[in-house]
């Protein structure tokens, strides 16, 4: 499953798209940004309703590949431009992160969008 395969199977807006379409691995869900750094792993997706700049550092800081913001929550446009700059996906979804969560999962337990 790629970035942009997950984006259109969750009809997902992709408010940042310059990013590499790349395979995702596996997902880590926590709006606790310390616990994402402690637990989710490289090449993944973040799943939060942490929309602000620092999410972006701590998604660098673990290699993640694109976040998922939930709840419809507004996107700062420092947030956009860091991510843009680290070459970060930034999806924006209605779902809540439990609904998100689910999805992908299934999504990556199948291989199927």
């Amino acid at each position: 499953m790629t970035i942009r395969e997950i984006a259109a199977a969750l009809g997902a807006e992709i408010c940042q798209d310059q990013f590499e379409d790349a395979p995702i691995a596996g997902a880590y869900t926590s709006d606790l940004l310390s616990d994402v750094i402690a637990n989710a792993h490289e090449g993944g997706a973040l799943i939060t309703i942490q929309a602000h700049k620092n999410t972006v550092a701590v998604a660098t800081l673990v290699n993640v590949s694109v976040i998922v913001i939930c709840n419809s929550r507004p996107l700062p446009p420092d947030m956009l431009d860091a991510a843009r700059d680290e070459g970060i996906a930034v999806l924006r979804t209605k779902e809540n992160q439990f609904t998100v969560s689910g999805k992908i999962g299934e999504m990556l337990k199948t291989g199927q969008g």
